[in-house]
């Protein structure tokens, strides 16, 4: 009786997160992917271009890009606008002005799994393969699976000129200039050197440092910390994770979008190839 009292007290007073249904104000920016898709590392390099004075850190991280899902009714309210947020969600009409990341579903899925591993949700030795099916099928994440969540957004954004894809492939090879890319979006007018120093304060081994000097930090604690949370922070690691049913599963399932996507398959349809393959300019980002 007092528990249900103490909750209903808390969300009256604003000290609960609302979850989806936040306010939000027309000069919102979001971050937003399907969790495991380089949310993190994308928050790292936009914080590190905004505070050139405060290095991001695995401790100021929720403060300088805050996670609008992570936040109090009160906290977010306290957000200095114009807000620049992440979030994992599925469309939301709201967001008017966003960046969305998308990751080849095949390494999502291991950076998942070993995720898991590291959050104790499933053992050592869990079976891949069984954890391959749950994720096709949405149960390893509450924004859907990836093929919704990434499609809710294609579908009814990727034209507008409010609308920034990346793709992790394509950041990872060429940082630097992504990161202009994301920069001109957010109107940032950042120089050269500017988007050095943030690709230089946010590269994997920097962020592993610091994961290990801030092993309290709400993103890292009360998980395993023989299990890192920044892993090989690279493309095409599922080639030597996955065994072959698995990549079979993933590309049956979501074949033509990882295809329209740019994402080659390792056991290509040729009507999916043929048919379903878009022309370059159509895409709003990814660049092959």
């Amino acid at each position: 009786m007092i528990r249900p009292l103490i909750r209903a007290t808390k969300r009256a007073l604003g000290h609960t997160s609302p979850g989806r249904y936040f306010e939000v104000f027309d000069d919102d920016t979001f971050i937003v992917s399907f969790p495991k898709s380089g949310n993190t590392w994308t928050r790292f390099l936009i914080a590190n271009l905004l505070h050139p004075e405060e290095p991001a850190n695995f401790g100021n991280i929720d403060r300088l890009v805050p996670e609008s899902e992570g936040l109090t009714k009160n906290q977010l309210a306290r957000v200095p606008r114009p807000r620049i947020m992440k979030s994992h969600e599925y469309f939301d009409a709201r967001f008017r002005k966003v960046v969305y990341i998308v990751r080849d579903p095949r390494d999502v899925v291991v950076s998942q799994f070993h995720f898991f591993r590291k959050r104790r949700r499933i053992a050592d030795d869990s079976s891949i393969e069984q954890f391959v099916t749950r994720f096709v099928a949405g149960e390893t994440c509450d924004y859907g699976s990836w093929g919704t969540n990434v499609a809710s957004w294609l579908v009814a954004r990727q034209n507008s000129p409010t609308f920034l894809l990346l793709r992790y492939e394509d950041m990872v090879s060429r940082t630097s200039s992504e990161l202009a890319r994301v920069a001109a979006f957010l109107g940032l007018g950042a120089t050269p050197e500017m988007v050095a120093q943030a690709v230089e304060r946010s590269s994997a081994d920097r962020m592993r440092k610091l994961e290990g000097a801030n092993a309290n930090a709400i993103v890292t604690k009360n998980s395993r910390q023989d299990v890192p949370f920044v892993r090989s922070a690279k493309a095409g690691g599922w080639r030597a994770a996955l065994p072959e049913p698995a990549v079979k599963e993933l590309e049956a399932a979501w074949g033509p979008l990882m295809v329209y996507l740019g994402y080659e398959l390792m056991f290509p349809d040729k009507a999916t190839n043929s048919e379903l393959r878009v022309p370059e300019t159509t895409l709003n980002g990814p660049s092959r």
